[in-house]
């Protein structure tokens, strides 16, 4: 009868909801309460290592300032590990307590058994994603400057032969620049009108002040006009340079504080001027756009690991689960040092994990119904 027809499809319906939202939990609880179990690991280790430190700052500087910051930074950079244990850990229970043979048995496919697992991956991503574009680069700026103050300093406060392209046709040059007066030493401008050389500014120093605002000292400009040349000397000139130290006096942590949209537009910037060490900028824009695509590899490859009932329970589960999840980021790092060294793109670097473990996750796939 239709009828009959239709209210058994909305029964269908209802338990397919309740199986998804069964899912969904197991799998993000599971997710969050292996995260916060590292969390509190990683922190007891590092009070150990750095307990000196901690004992010279102030009470309040070391919570606010430091472990408040610390944890989504650690807890974001554990993510793909622990997606993928998550996932690993509660399917090889519903599995070795025969769940999943119960679920397929009443007429569920395989394939939309992985809905909710890519549900609650997209979930995860997401959630990665924006913490690693919005919200952890600004904590990053308080916790970088909590190391900086009280562990160890690692703040690049000097340069030297700094020559880089402050807009088209125009070229600027320091001899060396001391971030703590915010001086320059041996400064150079040049103007070039398709290769000729137009105008020449010479200083013994130049000062910083802010948004693009540098006071040149003792200087010597030199205009061109084909055979003519034109002398002024002064001894003071303010002038607007679209440069900033942090330019060019780049730690290896910068990366880090800066938003998604700041980085891209920073890469731009710097690409244009000429300066050539901003492939760390480069990977750590890269890399949170792969790690949030990782979510769905890894759940994928996890669950159809973990579908199947096996003999040796879920502890071999949890073991090839642990072992691809870690040869997965050794993976990553060894691949980001290619961009590093010039042999691939920074997008490249980063992705091959991602393509494949893409095609490990489409072989499982295929073979775990079977």
């Amino acid at each position: 009868m239709p009828g009959d027809y239709t209210i058994v499809k909305r029964d269908e319906m209802k338990i397919l909801k309740k199986i998804d939202i069964y899912i969904i939990k197991k799998f993000l609880g599971t997710y969050f309460f292996a995260i916060a179990l590292i969390l509190a690991i990683t922190v007891m280790f590092d009070i150990n290592e750095k307990l000196d430190s901690f004992l010279k700052a102030p009470l309040s500087a070391t919570i606010f300032d430091y472990f408040f910051n610390f944890l989504p930074y650690f807890a974001n950079l554990f993510s793909p590990l622990f997606t993928f244990i998550a996932v690993i850990f509660f399917t090889s229970k519903l599995a070795d307590n025969s769940e999943v043979i119960a679920m397929l048995s009443s007429g569920i496919s395989f394939k939309r058994l992985f809905v909710p697992y890519m549900v609650s991956a997209a979930i995860i991503a997401a959630l990665n994603l924006y913490l690693s574009c919005y919200v952890i680069p600004p904590a990053n700026v308080t916790r970088i400057e909590y190391m900086n103050t009280y562990v160890k300093n690692k703040r690049v406060d000097y340069a030297s032969n700094i020559q880089l392209q402050v807009e088209p046709g125009v070229i600027a040059y320091i001899s060396r620049y001391d971030n703590s007066n915010k001086t320059g030493y041996r400064f150079s401008l040049e103007k070039f009108d398709k290769k000729v050389l137009q105008s020449r500014l010479t200083a013994q120093t130049i000062h910083y002040d802010s948004a693009y605002h540098w006071r040149v000292n003792n200087y010597v400009i030199r205009n061109f006009n084909g055979m003519r040349e034109e002398l002024i000397k002064g001894s003071t000139l303010d002038t607007i340079v679209p440069i900033e130290p942090s330019d060019f006096l780049i730690s290896q942590n910068d990366s880090e504080v800066m938003t998604t949209p700041e980085l891209r537009r920073y890469i731009i910037r710097q690409k244009e001027r000429g300066v050539a060490n901003i492939k760390n900028f480069e990977i750590e824009y890269e890399r949170r756009f792969a790690m949030a695509a990782a979510a769905f590899i890894l759940t994928a490859i996890g669950m159809s690991l973990s579908s199947r009932k096996v003999k040796g329970g879920m502890g071999i589960n949890i073991g090839i689960g642990l072992l691809l999840s870690f040869s997965y980021i050794l993976f990553s790092t060894v691949t980001s040092t290619f961009a590093v060294s010039g042999a691939t793109s920074p997008m490249l670097a980063m992705w091959i994990p991602n393509i494949i473990y893409t095609v490990i996750a489409i072989v499982l796939y295929k073979k775990a119904p079977k």
